[in-house]
């Protein structure tokens, strides 16, 4: 008969070995979030291509698909045809767990004003291939393809645009890039804040479990001393403040996910406008009519401002 003492034992190394696996676990979920690719959308009558997109002039979307090679690897984009001539160049970067195909419902709203609408899928994202990194390395990624995108011609004003992740995403990478304007929706200043809400939603545990998997990812994509800490590397807030363009953030009122404090925060920081959108949850603004208006008008009150110079 075995010891109480052994028995003991044998219940902590297997408590141990369960919790070990559960932060492996969920480290692996936030660097390799679910797939949103073409084939996810036609499974659900969605557009799948920008082609797709019905506009509400009924002229047919014109767009091309190129890769950008960065750090490594080959990553998708669509470079789409806009209407307005003398409008900016919106290079839109897209949520965790989403991609440049569940970013097609604004494509409406973003081509009235634009002069290209540039969509990709970052490392990890839709048909991206490699890890997420939370937002960390994808500003490099996002500056490059504003390089590319640019390429000669500096006379087209570039804005950056983006959701949740992609928004802070935006945000990084406007300090580096040049951009002319940042459009974020739904930003938040740190990474355990999407991270738990996600986990939480699908019933995964949190407590013991997320700082410890985070502190892993961090460690295994390189991340920067105290890139989760508030004031520190990864601190949306911080990085607004070293903005030196405008920056408009649209939060959603009942956001579930970032709440509507980290958006405020972010703009204030930068001394950005901030719209909140009533009712709205995190991933509905776009689904329904109203909250999609509110939205589609700042969105084109904002990127006539950034309108290419007479």
């Amino acid at each position: 008969m075995p010891s109480p003492l052994g028995l003991i034992l044998l219940l902590t190394i297997g408590l141990l070995f369960a919790w070990l696996l559960m932060v492996g676990l969920t480290a692996w979920r936030l660097t390799h979030p679910p797939r949103r690719t073409g084939g996810w959308a036609i499974a659900r009558s969605l557009p799948s291509v920008p082609a797709e997109v019905v506009m509400p002039d009924a002229i047919p979307v014109r767009f091309t698909s190129w890769t950008l090679r960065s750090r490594g690897r080959d990553l998708p984009v669509w470079d789409i045809v806009g209407r307005a001539a003398d409008g900016p160049i919106v290079v839109f970067t897209p949520g965790w767990a989403e991609s440049r195909v569940t970013s097609l419902n604004r494509l409406p709203t973003l081509l009235t004003t634009a002069s290209r609408v540039i969509m990709w899928d970052p490392p990890g994202l839709g048909d991206a291939p490699g890890a997420c990194s939370l937002g960390v390395h994808e500003p490099i990624n996002l500056a490059e393809l504003v390089g590319v995108v640019r390429g000669k011609d500096s006379s087209t004003p570039v804005v950056l645009a983006g959701f949740s992740y992609g928004a802070g995403v935006s945000i990084a990478a406007a300090v580096s890039c040049n951009a002319a304007m940042v459009i974020a929706e739904a930003p938040y200043r740190l990474p355990a804040t999407p991270a738990q809400g996600v986990l939480s939603a699908a019933g995964l545990p949190v407590k013991y479990v997320l700082l410890p998997a985070l502190r892993l990812v961090g460690w295994c994509m390189g991340c920067p001393r105290g890139w989760l800490d508030a004031e520190g590397t990864f601190d949306r807030v911080t990085i607004a403040r070293r903005l030196s363009c405008p920056l408009l953030v649209l939060h959603p009122e009942a956001d579930e996910v970032c709440p509507p404090a980290d958006g405020s925060s972010i703009a204030k920081a930068a001394a950005g406008e901030f719209t909140m959108i009533p009712g709205a949850r995190h991933t509905d603004v776009w689904m329904v009519p109203a909250t999609a208006a509110i939205a589609s008008g700042a969105i084109n009150a904002a990127l006539c401002k950034a309108k290419r110079p007479a």
